[in-house]
């Protein structure tokens, strides 16, 4: 074999082999989705058993559920008290434009209401304001799969939440917290239902609506003078994600007294 040919083949052959490695890494993005579409809805389908995910919300065929949320909830593989909300429906993540929709679910809403599965993680009911729900932005996160994060609220979080407490409005306004300037507002209520968290970070920032995919976005359960209420954080995330404030852990809620829920 002539030298040129040898040296051709073997180019082939590696590209080969690095295409094979970024199909296989690409695929990988989509494991979150080939669970709850492949196996937990299926399942759910013909058994009424959402396994592997411990639960299965399909939004049905009737017009008035056209706004529900449908979407799986499934333990995190890492363990602790750490569970995900994902979307049965294929969204490519924090900038998908369907959930921008005026008939969009609110998946934030769906996650507030799961959070009670905390407790099975943690062997105690976990009061609202320690928790904690995330949203990885296009670049920080390892899954393409729209899927909210819910965990505890992290120390580093709750104690500038608290220290800001009194400050935070239903304006933006810049918070430093761990190395990184976020965006904060707080949004009044028991529940979610009436405040898409998403929503509000598109018609409340300069140029979000445009580039959604680039933010991370947490929402962290907090009791505030006049009431109940929520603390909304983002900001553009290139490396670490709105994920690291959360702790699935959940050491502020092994630490603090046992309290019951308000129900915020």
């Amino acid at each position: 074999m002539r030298p040129i040919t040898r040296f051709a083949c073997v180019g082939a052959a590696l590209g080969l082999l690095a295409l094979g490695a970024a199909g296989r890494a690409l695929a990988a993005r989509d494991e979150l989705q080939r669970i709850v579409q492949r196996q937990c809805l299926p399942n759910w389908l013909r058994r009424h058993d959402p396994a592997p995910c411990l639960a299965v919300r399909p939004a049905g065929p009737h017009p008035a559920a056209a706004m529900a949320a449908d979407y799986a909830l499934l333990a995190d593989r890492k363990g602790g008290a750490h569970f995900l909300l994902i979307p049965l429906r294929t969204l490519r993540g924090i900038g998908s434009p369907a959930l921008l929709r005026a008939d969009a679910p609110n998946y934030f809403a769906a996650a507030w209401d799961a959070r009670s599965r905390l407790g099975r993680g943690t062997l105690r009911p976990v009061p609202a304001d320690e928790v904690g729900l995330a949203v990885n932005s296009r670049y920080s996160r390892g899954q393409d799969q729209l899927h909210i994060h819910i965990e505890c609220q992290s120390a580093a979080l709750h104690a500038a939440l608290g220290a800001a407490r009194s400050r935070l409005t239903a304006n933006w306004m810049p918070l430093a917290l761990l190395g990184h300037t976020y965006q904060v507002r707080r949004v009044m209520g028991r529940s979610l239902q009436h405040a898409n968290p998403l929503r509000l970070l598109a018609e409340g920032l300069p140029a979000a609506r445009t580039h959604m995919a680039l933010y991370t976005l947490v929402v962290a359960g907090m009791q505030f003078q006049d009431g109940p209420g929520f603390a909304l954080l983002t900001r553009r995330a290139f490396l670490r994600g709105g994920e690291r404030l959360l702790d699935d852990t959940c050491a502020i809620a092994a630490q603090s007294p046992l309290r019951r829920e308000t129900g915020t």
